[in-house]
């Protein structure tokens, strides 16, 4: 009997030798749809032996996720809501690791006429001032809160939208998606737009606008305040995300000829 424990448990360890450490990261929507997860993931696999887990929402559940302790790190794009994160003490510290911009889509034939916009700000009062169609992203993303801070730079309250601005509460590919359904306006990151397969009679209208920056960062959740979180697998995945084989993976992942991120992060 003492034998067939001893040969259970070497097999059990046999077993398990082979297998991928795991940890979890909670990424954005627009992080997701862009297509470049499934260029890293794979690569970050071979090189590390890692499988990382991703839980993909918009970027104030993923800060929320990660104030709870239910991811080791979070991909995010929305500085603020990030520096408001470490001050908590919820992270150990951002990492800027590439970025990209928003844009504004709209029908091809654009009654609001933001194509001749001379900022984003005035892109926006174009579309309230003609009240076309507007899907907002509706759902705490970096890209929601982005677009409320744009309507406040433009001098506008939502509380005195009518009907036409409609929030859906939803991911940036089923927002695109209601986008194309209402032929309406919408602000989006290019990586999601340039992957989005249901174009319609949509286009790209406004981009440009130094405002419209739009950077991605790491940050490890705090092991100090939860202790079972994975920071050694988290500092792993950080330091190969800042190397010269990632920047290269991103800053040649293009989409019909077009780049959808840049490459940042700091040495």
């Amino acid at each position: 009997m003492k034998r067939l424990i001893l040969a259970a448990a070497a097999t059990a360890v046999l077993a398990t030798a082979g297998l991928a450490e795991e940890m979890k990261m909670a990424v954005t929507t627009s992080f997701h749809n862009s297509g470049l997860a499934e260029v890293l993931l794979p690569e970050i696999k071979k090189d590390l032996d890692l499988d990382v887990q991703l839980l993909v929402v918009g970027t104030g559940q993923a800060i929320r996720l990660g104030e709870a302790g239910d991811v080791d790190a979070i991909l995010v794009h929305s500085k603020k809501a990030e520096e408001a994160f470490l001050a908590g003490g919820n992270g150990t510290h951002r990492r800027e690791i590439m970025y990209n911009d928003f844009v504004f889509i709209g029908p091809e034939n654009d009654a609001a006429g933001i194509a001749e916009a001379e900022d984003a700000a005035g892109a926006l009062q174009k579309i309230a001032s003609a009240e076309a169609a507007f899907v907002s992203r509706g759902d705490d993303s970096g890209t929601h809160k982005k677009e409320l801070s744009l309507w406040g730079t433009a001098g506008l309250s939502l509380e005195t939208f009518g009907p036409w601005y409609r929030a859906v509460g939803a991911g940036m590919g089923a927002a695109l998606n209601t986008a194309s359904g209402m032929d309406a306006y919408i602000m989006s990151d290019r990586a999601s737009w340039l992957n989005f397969g249901n174009k319609g009679g949509l286009a790209l209208l406004f981009s440009g606008d130094p405002v419209l920056f739009n950077q991605y960062a790491y940050i490890p959740v705090n092991p100090e305040k939860h202790g079972h979180v994975k920071n050694g697998l988290a500092m792993e995945l950080e330091a190969w995300l800042v190397s010269d084989k990632a920047a290269a993976l991103i800053n040649s992942y293009q989409i019909n000829g077009e780049a959808l991120f840049v490459f940042n992060a700091a040495p």
